[in-house]
């Protein structure tokens, strides 16, 4: 049986998603694994652009907004060769941190649940093949 992601609660907003988006990037760039992927995915002077499409990117996943118009599973398959699978679990722990740490349990939960499945679903495009048939 399929379950339902937790419901976010009324304190997350826009505004509160973009403090996460943030903090979570603030750490990824620092990050040994991460930072220099995304260094050498995002110019410096992208780096600004890039946090209020990842607001707006969760803003839509999250509240519905229909803020963010793009094409993630696109933009992270242009960027898969600097990508490995063990850098998801990277990802969501850095995520869940910053989620516990700046948000009510209830809203950290969701945040985390819909990374979860985000994950996922990126790591399937990315590293999923079916075996060759004879």
């Amino acid at each position: 049986m399929k379950t339902s992601d937790p419901t976010p609660g009324p304190a997350l907003d826009h505004a509160a998603l973009g403090v996460l988006v943030q903090a979570f990037y603030t750490r990824v760039r620092a990050d040994d694994m991460l930072g220099p992927v995304f260094d050498r995915a995002i110019a410096p002077e992208e780096w600004q652009p890039h946090l209020t499409r990842m607001a707006d990117f969760w803003s839509s996943v999250m509240l519905g907004s229909g803020r963010y118009h793009g094409q993630p599973m696109a933009a992270h398959l242009r960027h898969r060769h600097d990508i490995a699978p063990e850098m998801f679990d990277r990802w969501l722990a850095l995520w869940q941190d910053t989620a516990e740490a700046l948000l009510s349990p209830a809203d950290a939960e969701a945040v985390i649940a819909k990374a979860r499945r985000i994950a996922e679903s990126l790591g399937l495009a990315l590293f999923f093949r079916l075996p060759a048939t004879v």
